[in-house]
């Protein structure tokens, strides 16, 4: 069981990482974080590079000035007490698709599978206190993060959806040639839980831009 203070920021949470590693006696580490976990490896990267071989993002944002801010549909969703499955597809589906909807489902169906060893919830007003205010640009307000990335050598993959409500992906387009290791695939008709609409798909390509990049 995790000890410490529970934390949505993303600079207190790169410590974590950090200390596991450091116990390990980990080298050429690959960190993978998705939403504001994918924030907390960037700045991990920023403090500790020498540690880290490959950095993996989904559904996460960038650091600075947004072209696109997050929906406050997302806002309004997380903030409930409960979420129904409708709530689910539009937190991290698409829910105009079809083929999302049903990826949407079997994402369901699989975690409702897996009695054991489960993660325990996160307590509504500890999330709802860290969401209030709605939509903010930046999202992610940390220059040196940004700096890193301009700079780095360690390959950084991000995977997204096309219609991601809390971290759009084209926050990440707009930096083109800007940033000089990233990769971004972007899924069609999906939404803030790539990973949950396409599992299989994922891992393959995460696993081939370990091996190659």
């Amino acid at each position: 069981m995790s000890t410490g203070t529970p934390s949505y920021n993303p600079l207190e949470m790169a410590a974590d990482p950090r200390d596991l590693i450091q116990a390990l006696g980990l080298k050429d580490v690959i960190l993978l974080g998705w939403s504001i976990g994918g924030m907390a490896v960037q700045v991990a990267l920023t403090l500790y590079p020498q540690e880290i071989s490959h950095l993996v993002l989904l559904g996460s944002s960038p650091p600075g000035d947004l072209v696109k801010p997050a929906e406050q549909l997302f806002y309004d969703l997380a903030g409930k007490d409960v979420n129904d499955f409708e709530d689910v597809v539009a937190l991290f589906f698409e829910p105009k698709s079809a083929s999302s909807r049903a990826a949407a489902s079997r994402s369901q169906a699989r975690i409702e599978a897996r009695e054991g060893d489960t993660s325990p919830a996160v307590p509504i007003d500890f999330a709802r206190a860290r969401i209030a205010g709605g939509p903010a640009n930046p999202a992610f307000p940390a220059p040196p993060v940004m700096e890193m990335l301009k700079t780095t050598s360690v390959p950084i993959l991000h995977i997204g959806g096309d219609h991601d409500i809390i971290f759009p992906v084209e926050n990440w387009y707009a930096l083109n040639g800007v940033l000089p290791t990233v990769t971004l695939v972007t899924y069609p008709s999906a939404g803030h839980g790539p990973q949950h609409q396409h599992p299989e798909l994922t891992a393959d390509i995460i696993a081939s831009f370990v091996r190659n990049a």
